[in-house]
């Protein structure tokens, strides 16, 4: 006979994103404040939330780039700054800079990236992503000379180059046309199909309501909502989203 554990769950796939508790504070600002978070392995979570509600301080702690004040965070198995390499590897990020090497081209960009993941048959892969996003035909040329939405698209194919674990996206839909839009969502899905699981940090409350399959959202550092997409319609979320104030304009 199954049963659930001490605190009420069943026993099921280690969650591949799993929170307690977690705190952030800079100086005498409280950025995240007791989140409890779980992500299975296959699932996509949409997490919305105005600027300064957390979002991206949450993604960056879970990247490994921030410290937390208190909690704890795994992602991928590996506890939050303790999995070196190996999690660096399982984790996939896209961040709301392009997280480029200006100075270097498209391909060199790409080049380095394959090359601190130890990643095999990289020439391979270069081209495969780059013809994939397409950016062929800027393969040399310096992202110096690229345009947002080409960097964009880079820093999309960075993404690609590998098989990842997790994924951390943060307003992913930014300065990308509509094919482009598309090739992150097919990659999402494949991922998906794979076993990734996905956290997308967004304003646009359409495109994230539209890949997810349980929704967020983050107010002033606390999370005041958590349910499934398909408990719910678009329309219905976006009142609720409403609700919690502090939301600015959105899509």
């Amino acid at each position: 006979m199954v049963t659930p554990d001490a605190e009420g769950r069943m026993p099921g796939p280690a969650p591949a994103v799993e929170t307690r508790r977690l705190v952030k504070w800079y100086g005498g600002y409280p950025a995240l404040r007791g989140i409890d978070l779980c992500v299975a392995p296959g699932e996509i979570l949409a997490l919305f939330g105005s600027n300064g509600a957390g979002k991206t301080t949450l993604l960056r702690i879970l990247a490994g780039r921030v410290r937390p004040t208190a909690g704890t965070a795994r992602v991928a198995g590996f506890e939050v700054g303790k999995g070196g390499d190996s999690a660096r590897g399982a984790i996939g990020t896209l961040a709301h800079g392009h997280q480029l090497y200006e100075t270097l081209t498209a391909s060199e960009n790409l080049a380095f990236a394959a090359a601190m993941l130890g990643l095999d048959r990289a020439g391979e892969r270069i081209a495969q992503v780059l013809l994939r996003v397409g950016l062929k035909a800027a393969a040399g040329s310096s992202v110096r000379t690229l345009s947002s939405g080409m960097k964009r698209r880079l820093a999309l194919a960075k993404l690609m180059l590998r098989e990842c674990k997790v994924i951390l996206l943060d307003e992913p839909y930014a300065s990308l046309d509509l094919q482009a839009t598309k090739l992150l969502e097919e990659f999402l899905m494949a991922s998906k199909i794979g076993g990734a699981a996905t956290i997308l940090a967004t304003h646009n409350l359409t495109m994230g309501f539209g890949v997810a399959d349980r929704l967020a959202i983050l107010r002033q550092g606390r999370l005041v909502f958590e349910g499934r997409r398909d408990e719910t319609s678009l329309d219905a979320f976006r009142a609720l989203f409403s609700l919690h104030g502090e939301l600015g304009e959105v899509e």
